[in-house]
């Protein structure tokens, strides 16, 4: 039988916290939708940043979290559409940019992109 835990969402954005009863088996986001509270996301499968938020106490679980880095996950990032509560647990919401920059800005902050440079220069 599972252990539910109380899991409190700062939802930035809307300047809301949300209480919810978390199965320690069942998806955070999913549990909150089955409790009406309406997060922010959009993969469902641990592949973007929308429903990332910051830990701010407690543990959470989230071995299918690819679009985190292990090193942003050791920062205490996670993905709520594939995290599990494994205690009582505080999150807050990130701006979905911000994360987005931390997670994939190495890649793409090389500067301007020139045009009119050929492809092969044969």
């Amino acid at each position: 039988m599972s252990e539910k835990h109380t899991v409190k969402v700062r939802d930035r954005a809307k300047g809301i916290i949300h209480t919810l009863q978390v199965p320690d088996d069942r998806y955070i986001l999913h549990t909150g939708e089955k409790q009406g509270v309406e997060l922010p996301f959009s993969c469902r499968n641990g592949a973007c940043t929308t429903c990332a938020v910051r830990v701010l106490s407690g543990e959470i679980y989230q071995p299918e979290a690819i679009g985190l880095s292990p090193e942003l996950q050791k920062k205490g990032y996670a993905l709520l559409c594939v995290s599990y509560a494994r205690s009582d647990l505080e999150v807050e919401t990130q701006d979905e940019d911000e994360v987005y920059e931390l997670q994939f800005g190495r890649f793409f902050a090389r500067g301007k992109i020139r045009k009119g440079l050929p492809l092969d220069e044969d």
